[in-house]
């Protein structure tokens, strides 16, 4: 895929995780920013979410944070960023997100990043973007969601993971952190225009 400039990153912002999620958070942000890539993400500097961010400056990357007001005032912002953007409200944020970036990868969190990755794949369904989504299924981490996602295609609640009408892939999950950019860059070029502007 020739589109490809920034990459968003959801992921946790809790440092107090197996050190095998925060060495996929900074191998992620190292790949990133060798690869000439613009992470864009929440903003924080703590957890994952800090160091994935780090990891990508210090690659020589460029890092676009996105955080609103409320979680500033927690002075939990990353100040070192190539851009932080403060805005009023999580609705405001996850929209920037998604118009900034061009592909979104899903590491290990909790409920944030489950809400954004259940939101970001929901919009591809609707066929409100046609951006990349990558699950990241760091040790096993997100086996769960995976095996509730077949149960609701197997039961009937959920389309299998294709976006309608063409033989794509609504999200794709990798195992390890080195193929992550890869299926990236795998994808077909969209084939629908991105009207999250709109929401």
């Amino acid at each position: 895929m020739s589109q490809i400039r920034s990459v968003c990153v959801y992921c946790g912002s809790s440092g107090n995780v197996a050190d095998t999620y925060k060495q996929a958070a900074h191998e992620l942000g190292t790949q990133i920013g060798q690869a000439g890539l613009r992470l864009v993400y929440g903003g924080g500097r703590v957890g994952l979410m800090g160091i994935t961010a780090d990891a990508t400056l210090a690659a020589g990357g460029e890092v676009v944070g996105i955080i609103p007001e409320h979680i500033q005032a927690l002075e939990v912002d990353h100040t070192g960023l190539t851009e932080l953007h403060v805005v009023d409200s999580m609705h405001i944020r996850k929209a920037m997100m998604v118009e900034r970036s061009d592909a979104f990868v899903i590491l290990p969190g909790g409920i944030g990043t489950l809400d954004e990755a259940f939101e970001i794949i929901t919009w591809r369904q609707l066929q409100l973007h046609d951006k990349p989504i990558i699950i990241a299924n760091v040790d096993g981490f997100w086996q769960p969601l995976i095996d509730l996602l077949n149960h609701m295609q197997a039961t009937g609640f959920m389309r299998k993971p294709n976006i309608p009408g063409a033989e794509r892939a609504l999200y794709t999950i990798v195992d390890r952190v080195e193929d992550i950019l890869p299926a990236i860059m795998r994808q077909p070029d969209p084939s629908v225009g991105d009207n999250i502007r709109r929401l």
